[in-house]
């Protein structure tokens, strides 16, 4: 699991962790027919690189985060409201934190411990577990989700029908839980993460730098793939495809018209000895 950092959405990107981007929710109908929401990828197609086994007591670190996040957002909200503090968008975000979110977030823990890290309960499930409406789940998940605590991903599945072309249905959606940085300083220090050695710091560094650097020499076509996913980035996959083929039609122009170039140089300075012989013997 470990702590959320923005900077490392190349690293997510090349390792298989989708990239959200965009809104959740599109509001049209797949070419099907049937309603996929945007952001949907295909169930256990996924799930080996999104998943990560939870060390030992991470789980229960996490909860006790969030509960103190919980603490901390309730004690902003009322310095806010006395007008002794003005928040920060991280601050804002920690208000919306409620205690129906932090039960929904201590579930989500409990299936990670039992679970190694594979976290994909239904909306049912998690209704029935906390005893909470459908509605307060949704907005709980969305709260969890803004503030770091989670990575939220909507998953489809194929199903049969009748009629030509395959049928696709939504499934439970795959999450992954995380620390988010803008909750350790309301931690106590015994609960924070231990800091990471200085060699450590600069291995991640060496590897965020290979990671950008595997990015940029990739095919336009496989970047927006990479990078974006979804049916957004099947589009730009085919646009960037486009863009390499005409890329490489010029390289190739240009290749053959040098080559002709250097033929068409090559024949004005050669000379076959017969001819130059004749030449002397005429001129003399």
């Amino acid at each position: 699991m470990g702590t959320y950092a923005v900077g490392t959405a190349a690293l997510n990107a090349l390792s298989g962790i989708p990239v959200r981007t965009g809104k959740a929710r599109s509001g049209a109908l797949h070419r099907t027919g049937v309603p996929v929401l945007a952001g949907s990828l295909e169930a256990e197609t996924f799930e080996e690189t999104f998943f990560q086994v939870p060390a030992r007591g991470e789980p229960d670190r996490m909860l006790r985060a969030a509960r103190k996040a919980l603490d901390a957002g309730k004690r902003l909200m009322r310095e806010c409201r006395a007008g002794t503090r003005t928040l920060s968008a991280s601050e804002r975000l920690l208000t919306r934190l409620t205690a129906s979110a932090v039960r929904v977030y201590e579930e989500l823990t409990t299936l990670a411990r039992l679970n190694k890290g594979r976290v994909y309960p239904s909306y049912d499930h998690l209704v029935e577990a906390t005893g909470l409406g459908r509605s307060t789940v949704r907005r709980a998940l969305a709260a969890l989700e803004a503030i770091g605590f989670l990575i939220r991903q909507r998953r489809f599945k194929r199903m049969a029908g009748e009629g030509a072309g395959p049928r696709y249905e939504q499934t439970s959606n795959a999450y992954r839980l995380l620390l988010p940085k803008s909750v350790l300083g309301y931690m106590s220090r015994w609960m924070r993460p231990a800091p990471l050695p200085v060699d450590e710091e600069w291995r991640r560094q060496e590897e965020a730098g290979e990671a950008a650097r595997m990015a940029a020499a990739l095919p336009n076509y496989e970047f927006a793939r990479l990078t974006v996913g979804g049916e957004m980035g099947r589009v730009l996959a085919r646009l960037g495809a486009s863009m390499d083929a005409r890329e490489a039609e010029r390289i190739d122009a240009n290749n053959t018209a040098i080559a002709a170039i250097s033929r068409s140089a090559e024949r004005e300075v050669h000379f076959e000895p017969e001819t130059l012989t004749h030449s002397i013997y005429n001129r003399t």
